[in-house]
């Protein structure tokens, strides 16, 4: 199966031809038949000679309902141009021609109308001028008439041919319906419909919708029901889980927390001549949206822009979406996203830095161009932007986990990782440095790259939850080391007898000083600032032995040559060990395997 849309000016017998091919009445409202025009977009279908069905968007060809035609075109790959010989290229032939231009539409077909009025030989010769500019130059042309019948079979030849033509999709690849109608069946509940580009939809699936999830209760292609369907097709969607008033012209069904949504894009478009405030038309989408113009590199007849919209889209690296000028009514012209994620631009510089980075971006998916641009990327960003991440590997890319980093990228951060190792020493203590911390310093998106870094780093050790140069213990900073050995030398003469605060602030030791010298194990830190020898709890247990078991802690402190000061935190601390314990209230005991933690 394959879907084409009709485009053309008003009256010139789009319908009229859609209906002699397919002998379906492609006018849903009865105001339609009424006026005689097409208003909102009509759909019918056939099966040409060679068994290959078509399904037709009949579009408006009226300028009040452009938006509405391009509802219907921005989804379909190829378009069947009408033309009417006895009135030639009109106002909107030409507006229809310049947004499927602008779109990037390259396969079609004129069909040339009303060949029963006048020769259509002077029409064809017109249209094949005034398309050589655009995407559709060269597409053939076939006279035809939808009230007599002449024509229609060499009309069905030629859309045979079109149609073998035109590229297949990926039928594995992710789904993204752009609805384009929205009602409610008796009995049946929600129904959608649009034009699956891509991708394959099956009763039963689950579906994203904005932020609800909804589910397809029932499927349609063709009219007829099916349990599963493969792109490109029209299809009509009965969802379960949300009501029709809550769905609108432009949303999107898409496969669950594959695709990214944007109000932030960067893309390229030709012309100079940009308005500031235009609405971005894509698939079935027509959302409002200004422009800024990056600073201007060497792009004959392009610009670099960054779109901002007034509502999210899910875009991908590549869409072709088109901008039109609302007050003027007309086409600006057509874009291609090139990043649907772009970075903030803050600093002064920036959007011409921006510009000169994305100079050379031709909005082709591809991996190597990504991360040329990001440095690193995690493979579920660039699956969602729309970039491939199966095969092997290009050069000079690193995988590290579920992220993508260029070599170059990686580098930066193994200089900067061992860089902020090397300045930690200017701590009072440097007993390394930790993962969080780390993961700042260096400005990582997932803890998961320092690991991997760190993997990388033999001479660096990861213990503790901290990093510090393989094979070094805990150091103090130079000048607090000369003050704790100061502490030590008065400690090793006499053992238990702890410095008073003041002493402590004589030598250059407060409360944080002290514990930097604790966490390098140089002291033995108890409640109260007490700071004794780390050999300060084995020197006990050996005097606590020789005193009769149990023993109070008056008879301690006498064995231990103390204040009461030091030798009740000393004495809880020998019980939080296990190397003491207490008996009653007053008495304690050594353990009898004592050993000291």
């Amino acid at each position: 199966m394959q879907v084409i849309s009709t485009a053309g000016h008003v009256d010139h017998g789009k319908s009229t031809l859609v209906r002699a091919l397919t002998g379906m009445e492609p006018d849903r409202w009865a105001e339609e038949r009424r006026r005689g025009m097409t208003i909102d977009l009509g759909y019918a279908w056939t099966t040409l000679p060679s068994g290959q069905q078509i399904a037709f968007v009949d579009v408006p060809g009226h300028e009040r309902f452009t938006t509405n035609m391009l509802a219907g075109v921005g989804p379909v790959p190829a378009v069947l141009l009408v033309i009417a010989a006895d009135e030639g290229w009109a106002a909107q032939t030409d507006e229809h021609v310049r947004a499927l231009d602008a779109l990037g539409v390259r396969h079609g077909l004129v069909a040339v109308t009303r060949s029963d009025l006048a020769d259509p030989t002077a029409a064809i010769e017109q249209a094949s001028k005034m398309l050589a500019a655009t995407s559709l130059a060269g597409i053939p042309a076939v006279g035809v008439s939808g009230e007599t019948g002449d024509g229609l079979d060499d009309l069905r030849t030629a859309l045979d041919a079109l149609a073998a033509g035109l590229p297949q999709p990926d039928p594995d690849a992710r789904v993204r319906l752009w609805v384009d109608r929205s009602f409610t069946v008796r009995g049946s509940g929600t129904v959608v419909t649009g034009t699956l580009a891509a991708g394959t939809v099956r009763r039963g699936d689950t579906l994203e919708l904005g932020d609800a999830t909804v589910s397809i209760r029932g499927l349609q292609r063709l009219g007829e029901p099916a349990d599963v369907v493969t792109a490109p097709a029209r299809v009509a969607l009965n969802l379960r889980g949300i009501a029709h008033e809550q769905i609108r012209r432009g949303d999107a069904l898409l496969t669950p927390a594959v695709w990214r949504r944007t109000t932030v894009l960067d893309a390229r478009i030709a012309g100079a001549d940009l308005p500031s405030h235009v609405v971005l038309h894509v698939g079935a989408a027509a959302v409002p949206a200004t422009i800024r113009r990056l600073a201007p590199v060497d792009l004959p007849d392009e610009a670099v822009v960054r779109i901002r919209l007034d509502s999210t889209l899910p875009l991908q690296v590549g869409d072709r979406v088109l901008l039109r000028d609302p007050g003027r009514r007309q086409v600006v012209g057509g874009a291609t996203v090139l990043d649907p994620a772009p970075p903030a631009m803050h600093r002064r510089g920036a959007a011409r830095a921006r510009a000169v980075a994305l100079a050379s971006a031709r909005g082709t998916p591809d991996i190597a161009d990504e991360l040329a641009r990001r440095g690193a990327a995690s493979r579920t960003f660039l699956r969602e932007i729309g970039v491939p991440v199966g095969g092997p590997l290009p050069s000079g890319v690193i995988a590290a986990g579920a992220w993508l980093v260029t070599e170059a990228r990686w580098k930066e951060w193994v200089r900067a990782l061992r860089t902020e190792i090397d300045g930690h020493s200017t701590a009072l203590l440097d007993a390394g440095v930790t993962h969080a911390d780390l993961v700042r310093a260096l400005r990582l998106e997932d803890p998961q790259l320092l690991v991997a870094l760190l993997g990388s780093c033999p001479e660096l050790d990861d213990s503790g939850g901290r990093v510090r140069k393989r094979g070094s213990a805990p150091t103090l900073r130079a000048d607090l080391e000369e003050a704790v050995s100061r502490l030590i030398a008065a400690l090793q003469v006499a053992p238990f007898a702890a410095p008073e605060q003041q002493q402590l602030v004589a030598l250059g030791l407060g409360h944080r000083e002290l514990g930097a010298a604790a966490a390098a194990r140089a002291i033995l830190l108890l409640p109260g600032d007490i700071a004794l020898l780390p050999t300060a709890p084995d020197v006990a247990t050996s005097r606590l032995r020789d005193l009769p078991q149990p023993f109070t802690l008056s008879a301690a402190r006498q064995a231990l040559g103390t204040t009461r000061r030091v030798a009740v935190p000393l004495l809880e601390y020998l019980d939080r060990i296990g190397v003491t314990e207490r008996v009653d209230g007053e008495l304690r005991k050594l353990r009898p395997s004592a050993a000291v933690a």
